[in-house]
């Protein structure tokens, strides 16, 4: 599969950016939901169970389809399957504004789950499709803010909801995404990949899982995500509990602090491009995050350097990902590209469910200066992960 490139550099990024911007629209759907939880909850009368649902739907979906989606994407077309993912996305959010109670709501959820898993897998094959060898990781590191950029908006996207509610929020990201398909439909061409004479599904999700290089990036991915949740879940919350926040002024810190992924991810792109080794940037960003992780949940911490920590966190954070997205297309057994990036988005999914569950519950037994020890402990799994990867 290969861009119809016109343009030169100038057409190329603007292709990429037609992608990110499909990637920013599908992760601020993950944030929506917690951004105006309260709201919900005051309108439908949600249960326990159901909040637990609502929040964790996305993530469920990616930690059991996420293979499958990408071997769909292999099959169909990275293109198609994006678009397909955007459409099931702005369904999902249409329906959920509908909604007319708790259980409804959370099937739209899954819906969307689904269209964001699509979109994930498939527009990293897309970027690889646009992007010459010599602008991969450049392209790649743009991909990559998509997700701090996503949850950012939506962190931010309380005073939207103020005016329109959340079911008008949840409207206006059904207009957003369909948006976003339109776009990239008829802005972005890609040439048709070759069809795959002769291979069955089974061929092929049995190379994508006998194939080690698969198999460490989900790990990767997981260790990334786990720690990265278990940090910036409760970040809000420890920021109005221990310094006294309004819930206002801690959403926007936290906002401000997952913003400084995306500018990690766009540094790990200049790095990679100029030379330096991907295991070294491995190691950087998770020793950073172990560090200053766990030095800003310690009791003698004023508020302001606890926020530059966190963005400190947040910007090592951003090393990992791009690494992962850059590393796929040469770890992919036979080209399975797609089914290696699916396999990848279990694991992260996979540590979207461990590391906040993780995180709440050492936080409710012993106190907030504790959460250290889950984030050290990530972070020296993921380094071993890292070592194990090199002698592989």
């Amino acid at each position: 599969m290969s861009l119809a490139r016109t343009g030169g550099d100038a057409g190329l990024w603007s292709s990429v950016m037609l992608v990110v911007a499909a990637g920013v629209a599908s992760a601020i759907q993950v944030g929506k939901a917690p951004a105006v939880l309260s709201a919900i909850q005051a309108d439908l009368g949600l249960s326990l169970a159901a909040v637990a649902w609502l929040m964790s739907a996305f993530a469920v979906t990616g930690a059991l389809a996420g293979l499958p989606v990408g071997l769909l994407a292999d099959r169909i077309g990275a293109k198609r399957m994006v678009i397909g993912g955007l459409l099931a996305q702005a369904a999902g959010s249409l329906l959920g504004a509908l909604a007319g109670g708790g259980m409804a709501l959370v099937a739209t959820r899954f819906v969307e789950g689904a269209g964001f898993l699509a979109v994930i897998v498939a527009a990293p094959a897309m970027v690889v499709a646009i992007a010459p060898e010599r602008l991969r990781d450049r392209a790649m590191a743009l991909w990559a803010t998509f997700m701090p950029a996503g949850l950012t908006i939506a962190l931010l996207s309380g005073t939207l909801a103020g005016l329109l509610g959340w079911r008008g929020l949840w409207g206006a990201n059904a207009v957003l995404l369909l948006l976003a398909a339109t776009c990239l439909g008829v802005g972005l061409r890609l040439a048709r990949a070759p069809a795959r004479q002769g291979e069955t599904s089974a061929r092929a999700i049995g190379l994508t899982l006998r194939a080690p290089g698969p198999w460490v990036l989900a790990a990767l991915f997981c260790a990334f995500s786990a720690a990265f949740f278990c940090a910036f879940t409760f970040l809000p919350a420890y920021l109005a509990a221990r310094f006294g926040m309004g819930a206002g002024a801690a959403g926007v810190a936290s906002a401000l602090a997952v913003a400084a992924s995306g500018v990690g991810n766009l540094a790990c792109g200049r790095l990679l491009s100029g030379g330096t080794g991907s295991r070294q940037l491995l190691v950087l960003g998770f020793c950073v995050m172990a560090v200053s992780g766990a030095v800003m949940f310690a009791p003698f911490m004023p508020a302001l350097p606890a926020l530059a920590l966190a963005m400190i966190f947040a910007f090592a954070s951003g090393l990992v990902p791009v690494v992962i997205f850059d590393a796929a297309p040469r770890l992919a057994p036979e080209g399975q590209v797609g089914a290696t990036l699916g396999l990848a988005m279990q694991g992260n999914n996979v540590g979207l469910l461990v590391g906040p569950a993780i995180g709440g519950m050492v936080a409710e037994a012993w106190g907030w200066p504790f959460l250290a020890l889950p984030l050290l402990g990530i972070a020296l799994v993921a380094l071993a992960i890292v070592a194990l990867a090199r002698r592989i």
